[in-house]
């Protein structure tokens, strides 16, 4: 299996230096901030998927690990200290250490769903004080300061911030997942598994999840000081429950049980967000439906989806499945296609420069969607999106029984496969 990893991992970091400079400072930016947002998702992954200790306040470690930056960077900017520029997100790191530190020993002691609100109700507690306490969170204007040239690299563009962005994101990376092969981090899935059984071996329980935590809000941290460094700016807004959420989502639609699957949704969650934004308002309601679907029809996220693949890759016939996919496919681009039409017309007839038109002149007037004009009063434009959505229904219904059937014909085979030797030993 790591005869395949490692060619990919190569791949991937080769197109992750060579590509960034063929695009603006734009695609840039959103390439850092789909970095940032991977490594912070891989953070709580580390509690949640391997520790089994689900936190809805996760962003008051990011956004703790932020502020210590920004306060290193206003050090640095005014002469007080002379702490080089790439060496910044480790105070991060350090304030997300010692806030979980602090917030694990009190949230551990209990577990499930009330570890899961003790968590909220410190981030909150943050989230309200944050705009008072003007001396350490700059009040609601937040902080701010400047990168500082070190070694002839001014910083002073996206690209250069990307690739210190890069080189963060990858060791820390790379020490979470080295962190899953020692025996702590063996440890740590047995705490997600059965804590009793963790007692019974004579570990205590709650000294490894707040270790567990700590090291957790550890990577939070230095990933909110790579956000401060990139946005030489924070408010108090980064300890809200809207941060808190995205990473959970970010999460759970890639897998939690996959160490990558986080950072595949986080990084497909921001670079979508990044392009689809500029688009439509309600980008934020396809993030949603796009999770309720991840939900229900693969609950193991794209990277569990992913992995299972791997996994039967000497069971499936692949050479009958690329068919059966490309209809499915097809199928959910009519059904997208028709839930994009519902959506992006009541967002035209409902805005408010629509609704200032109709009010003006007691007329519906047509609405522009896909290079053509539509009368929102005709049946016809209504009719549109159901025409494409219920052949889409038909069409993913009976590609997903063929594949299901695949699936589990294939599985019988095997295990007829491996039953037969057996009879055959018996006579």
């Amino acid at each position: 299996m790591m005869r395949y990893k490692l060619p990919l991992i190569a791949l991937l970091l080769i197109a992750l230096v060579a590509v960034p400079p063929l695009f603006g400072g734009g695609v840039q930016y959103a390439l850092v901030n789909a970095l940032i947002a991977s490594l912070f998702a891989a953070a709580f992954n580390l509690l949640m998927g391997q520790g089994g200790m689900l936190s809805f306040g996760h962003a008051a470690y990011f956004g703790i690990g932020a502020f210590a930056v920004l306060h290193l960077m206003q050090a640095v900017e005014y002469g007080y200290m002379g702490v080089p520029t790439v060496l910044l997100p480790l105070a991060g790191g350090l304030a997300g250490l010692i806030g979980g530190l602090f917030a694990g020993y009190f949230a551990t002691m209990r577990a499930g769903v009330y570890f899961s609100l003790v968590t909220l109700a410190l981030a909150e507690l943050l989230f309200s004080l944050a705009p008072h306490w003007e001396g350490i969170f700059g009040g609601e204007a937040g902080l701010s300061s400047m990168r500082m040239p070190w070694l002839g690299f001014n910083f002073g563009t996206t690209l250069e911030v990307y690739y210190l962005t890069l080189v963060w994101v990858v060791l820390c990376l790379a020490v979470l997942y080295a962190y899953t092969l020692t025996p702590f981090g063996r440890l740590t899935q047995a705490l997600r598994d059965n804590s009793q059984r963790i007692r019974y071996m004579g570990y205590n329980a709650h000294t490894t999840k707040v270790v567990v935590f700590a090291i957790s809000t550890t990577f939070a941290g230095i990933a909110g000081g790579l956000m401060a460094m990139s946005n030489e700016t924070a408010n108090y807004s980064i300890f809200s429950t809207h941060i808190s959420a995205e990473v959970v989502l970010y999460t759970f639609v890639g897998g939690s049980t996959v160490f990558f699957g986080p950072i595949i949704g986080a990084s497909i969650f921001t670079l979508f967000g990044f392009v689809v934004s500029g688009a439509t308002n309600a980008w934020l309601l396809y993030q949603g439906l796009i999770f309720v679907l991840v939900m229900l029809f693969a609950p193991k996220g794209i990277g569990g989806l992913i992995q299972a693949h791997i996994d039967q890759r000497h069971r499936l016939p692949w050479a009958r499945l690329p068919l059966p996919y490309a209809v499915l496919a097809g199928g959910g681009v009519f059904m997208s296609l028709a839930v994009v039409f519902f959506i992006q017309s009541f967002e035209h007839v409902l805005s408010n420069r629509y609704q200032a038109v109709v009010a003006r002149t007691g007329e519906w007037p047509d609405y522009h969607l896909f290079g053509a004009s539509w009368d929102p009063l005709s049946p016809v434009t209504w009719l549109v999106p159901l025409i494409l959505f219920v052949p889409g229904v038909i069409i993913v219904r009976k590609a997903a029984a063929r594949i299901h059937e695949m699936w589990e014909g294939q599985g019988a085979d095997v295990e007829k496969s491996e039953a037969a030797p057996a009879t055959s030993g018996g006579h």
